[in-house]
C-alpha cells in the first residue's frame, strides 16, 4: 500500500515524463529493492511469529492482560507486514490483481495500521490500573474484559477503510469485478472521504497521545507516594514511556508523504534513491522494531523467547509472579 501511495503523492509534483523515467529506474533496480524489502519483512515476520508462540506457550502469559495485549500487538503486526509486503511487490512489479482481493488487502493493511496506536493506549491503561488501583487490577484487567477491548480496537481501526468500501459499494459496485493496480485511492470516490480519513487518523492518534500522557503523569504521582511499590511504579513508568516512543514511531508514517513532496524537488536520480530510503526508514523499520524492543526488555518474557528462538537449546528460568506484575 505504501509504495503505491508514493506514485499518487508524487504525481502532483513530477511531470509525466519524470514519472515514466522513475518507473524505468525502479524497474532497473527492482531486483535489489524487492530482495531487501522482502528479506526485511520476512525476518521480522519470523521474529514476531516466534514471540507470538512464546507468549502462547505459557499459561501465565495467556491469562495475563498485559501479555494478551502484547500477543495482539504481534498478531496485528504480522498481518500488517504480510499485507504490506504483498502490496509492495505488486506495486513495484506493476502487477494487476482482482479488485475484490485488493480491497481485502487494503482492509487488513489499513485496519492493522490504526490498531497499533489504539493497542498502545489500552496497554498503558492496563499499567495505569495495575499501579494506581492495585487492589482492583485483578477485577478490571481480566482476560474477558481484555477481549472486549480488542473487539473495540478492531471496530475503531476498521471504521475509516470500511466507510470507503461501503461508499464504493453504493456508488460504483462494478469496481470489485475489475482487475488493475492495487491502491487505496481506487476506493476514494467522494472528496469527503480523504477528509474523513485524515480526521479519523488525527482523532485516534490525539486520543492515544492524551491517554499516554495521562497514564504517565498518574503513574509518576503514584511513584512518589510512600504507600506505593516504587519499583513497580518506576517499571510501569518506563513501560508507558516506551509506548510513547512507539507512538512517535507510528506518527512518523504521517510524515512520509511530506518527505516525498520535499524529495520530489531534487534531481530525479537523487529522488529515486532517497525515495526508497524514505520508505525503509520511515515506514518499514519503525513497524518492525517496536514489538521486538518491547518484548526483549521484558525480563519475564525474554528467556521464554530465547528458548523458542533457539529451538529449545536454551533453558528457561522460571519467571516469578512479581515479574509479570511489575514490568
Amino acid at each position: 500500500m505504501c509504495e503505491k501511495l508514493v506514485m499518487d503523492n508524487i504525481s502532483s509534483t513530477l511531470s509525466i515524463l519524470q514519472i515514466q523515467s522513475l518507473k524505468i529506474k525502479l524497474t532497473d533496480e527492482r531486483i535489489v529493492k524487492i530482495f531487501l524489502v522482502v528479506a526485511t519483512h520476512s525476518i521480522f515476520i519470523y521474529l514476531n511469529c516466534v514471540m507470538l508462540v512464546a507468549v502462547r506457550s505459557k499459561a501465565a502469559f495467556r491469562e495475563t492482560s498485559r501479555y494478551i495485549l502484547f500477543a495482539h500487538t504481534l498478531f496485528n503486526d504480522i498481518l500488517h507486514l504480510v499485507t504490506s509486503m504483498v502490496l509492495y511487490v505488486c506495486s513495484i512489479l506493476s502487477i494487476n490483481i482482482f479488485q475484490t482481493f485488493c480491497t481485502f488487502l487494503m482492509l487488513i493493511s489499513a485496519t492493522t495500521f490504526i490498531n497499533e496506536p489504539l493497542n498502545l493506549a489500552v496497554m498503558s491503561l492496563e499499567r495505569y490500573v495495575a499501579v494506581c488501583f492495585p487492589l482492583r487490577h485483578g477485577e478490571l484487567s481480566t482476560p474477558q474484559k481484555t477481549f472486549y477491548a480488542l473487539v473495540v480496537i478492531w471496530v475503531l481501526g476498521s471504521s475509516s477503510i470500511l466507510t470507503d468500501i461501503l461508499t464504493v459499494t453504493v456508488v460504483e459496485p462494478s469496481l470489485f469485478l475489475l482487475s488493475g493496480l492495487c491502491t487505496r485511492e481506487q476506493l476514494i470516490r467522494k472528496s469527503w472521504q480523504k477528509d474523513l480519513e485524515v480526521a479519523f487518523s488525527v482523532l485516534y492518534f490525539t486520543l492515544v497521545a492524551v491517554v499516554l500522557l495521562y497514564t504517565y503523569v498518574s503513574i509518576t504521582r503514584e511513584a512518589r507516594s510512600a504507600s506505593t511499590d516504587r519499583t513497580s511504579a518506576q517499571k510501569a513508568m518506563r513501560t508507558v514511556m516506551l509506548h510513547a516512543v512507539q507512538l512517535c514511531l507510528s506518527l512518523m508514517t504521517f510524515l512520509y508523504s511530506q518527505f516525498e513532496v520535499l524529495l520530489s524537488s531534487l534531481p530525479l536520480d537523487v529522488f529515486v534513491q532517497l525515495h526508497f530510503m524514505n520508505y525503509v526508514v520511515v515506514l518499514l523499520l519503525p513497524r518492525c522494531l517496536s514489538p521486538l524492543i518491547y518484548g526483549m526488555r521484558d525480563q519475564s518474557f525474554r528467556p521464554v523467547f530465547m528458548y523458542h528462538f533457539s529451538c529449545g537449546t536454551r533453558s528457561v528460568k522460571p519467571a516469578g509472579p512479581s515479574g509479570l506484575a511489575a514490568e
